[in-house]
């Protein structure tokens, strides 16, 4: 009962924080001009869209690093070693999100950020995050106990983990292309692995992430179309970051892409895309990610991020019992 009541009292003040904050920063934004360039490649419909505020990742990002941090000075929530590893990587992620926003709009167009110089900060987090896990007793083995499935991965799991932080910052990023999309399919897939990392045993990353999820469902109550801010890279790479960060400490990357099946997704149609071009030099989809391919094929905004949330659902039902009987 006592859990129960923690997780209702995180949800709780993250919904309330960010819903707060979004009604305080939104006007700064506006007033400071902080706006998003539409790229001319995607479709007229988006074109209105050109002006709305980014950087709103601010608004989730903030009530979840005040949030904890009275949580803790209250002991409704115990400080670990883990905690703080998940604490430097979704501040940094959200740092280098927020640099490519800041030079986006101090340059008037969308390059902010070269590829490679987000790149080389994504992989120092990783890296970062990596000696921090091995001096905490980081294990380097994929274990599914039930299965009796036990993999040493030795170095190689260092590996590992910089493709999950890299690849996973990158595929929220790709999938925050519709109003709603991103911060509703991170909303629902962090539930899961608060419920998942509560139920085996992890409270301190469950309690953070219903405090993130409750602080994404606030956002949303201003990015779910037609939005009024969008999050920006400034939290669209500290979702994913943080995102593959807690499964690795939770020991459940497997669940991992079972959970964040959707933006897995979006990535590989982008990739699948590349390959198709280069190999048959034609299209192998109208336009990626694929939610912008259901666009061209005449589909609504709202009825792709309905979808797409309904799927991401789903997955993450399958994920809570994956990442809890096995």
């Amino acid at each position: 009962m006592l859990i129960l009541t923690k997780s209702i009292l995180a949800l709780g003040l993250g919904f309330i924080g960010a819903t707060i904050l979004g009604l305080v920063l939104i006007p700064i934004l506006k007033n400071l001009h902080v706006g998003q360039r539409i790229s001319v490649f995607v479709g007229e419909s988006h074109r209105k869209k050109e002006g709305t505020p980014t950087m709103g990742g601010l608004i989730f990002i903030i009530p979840t690093l005040l949030v904890t941090f009275l949580l803790l000075l209250t002991d409704k929530m115990e400080y670990t070693t883990n905690l703080g590893i998940v604490l430097i990587v979704f501040v940094g992620y959200a740092l280098i999100g927020f640099s490519d926003d800041f030079l986006s709009i101090k340059r008037h167009n969308n390059e902010g950020l070269t590829e490679v110089q987000k790149l080389i900060g994504q992989v120092l987090i990783a890296l970062a995050f990596f000696f921090l896990y091995m001096k905490n007793g980081g294990q380097t083995a994929l274990v599914i106990s039930t299965l009796n499935i036990h993999i040493e991965m030795g170095w190689v799991y260092g590996l590992f983990i910089l493709f999950l932080l890299v690849g996973g910052s990158n595929a929220v990023n790709l999938t925050d292309g519709l109003d709603g999309l991103a911060g509703g399919l991170s909303a629902i897939a962090f539930i899961a692995f608060s419920l998942i990392s509560m139920v085996v045993g992890y409270e301190d990353m469950g309690i953070f992430t219903f405090i993130l999820a409750g602080s994404l469902l606030g956002f949303l109550v201003y990015n779910t179309h037609p939005a009024k801010v969008f999050m920006g890279d400034t939290g669209s790479l500290a979702l994913g970051g943080v995102m593959a960060t807690i499964a690795v400490l939770t020991h459940r990357e497997i669940t991992l892409a079972v959970v964040a099946g959707v933006f897995i997704i979006e990535t590989l149609s982008v990739i699948l895309q590349v390959i198709w071009l280069r190999v048959f030099h034609k299209k192998l989809f109208l336009m990626t990610p694929i939610h912008h391919h259901f666009e061209k094929l005449g589909w609504k905004e709202t009825d792709i991020v309905k979808l797409f949330w309904v799927i991401g659902l789903i997955l993450s039902m399958a994920g809570i019992f994956f990442g809890v009987w096995l």
